[in-house]
């Protein structure tokens, strides 16, 4: 079983949503079962199947979180000189055919989220850039096509 990189937070931030999901949103989506339950007729009750279909959706997200944090491994991000990319570390981008700059930290896949600035250490850029020095230019197969960076700052 493949252990997954979280930062501390990142994994707190998981255990939190469980927590939440275990004990606000599935004992409300229950009660609002007994209550479209109680209107009558399931077959033409609609509040009744959409509860139903949250409930699914619910009890399947908290699995996911159960498998996830079982296999959870916590990565220390580095407080030393930045002078490789490695997790947890900013990297300043230059992208050589758009002329722009952009910055990405790089975190496990559930942490992971590119408008926000992060991106998983396992996506095709992200495998592309550790290991990395200011300076290299870096190719990913990204699903958009090969894109072209040079690393410009890692912090």
């Amino acid at each position: 079983m493949d252990k997954i990189p979280f930062t501390k937070n990142g994994l707190e931030n998981l255990r939190k949503e469980l927590t939440h999901l275990e004990k606000v949103a599935r004992p409300d989506n229950i009660r609002a079962i007994e209550e479209a339950r109680s209107h009558g007729d399931l077959s033409e009750n609609a509040e009744y199947h959409a509860a139903k279909d949250k409930q699914g959706f619910i009890e399947g997200r908290m699995n996911e979180l159960k498998l996830v944090i079982a296999r959870a491994e916590i990565i220390e991000v580095e407080d030393g000189p930045p002078d490789r990319v490695v997790f947890g570390r900013t990297v300043l981008l230059y992208n050589l055919k758009t002329d722009e700059e952009i910055a990405y930290q790089l975190l496990g896949p559930y942490e992971s989220d590119p408008e926000k600035g992060t991106i998983s250490v396992i996506s095709p850029l992200g495998q592309a850039l550790i290991g990395r020095e200011a300076g290299d230019e870096v190719k990913a197969n990204t699903p958009g096509g090969i894109r072209e960076y040079e690393i410009v700052e890692i912090r």
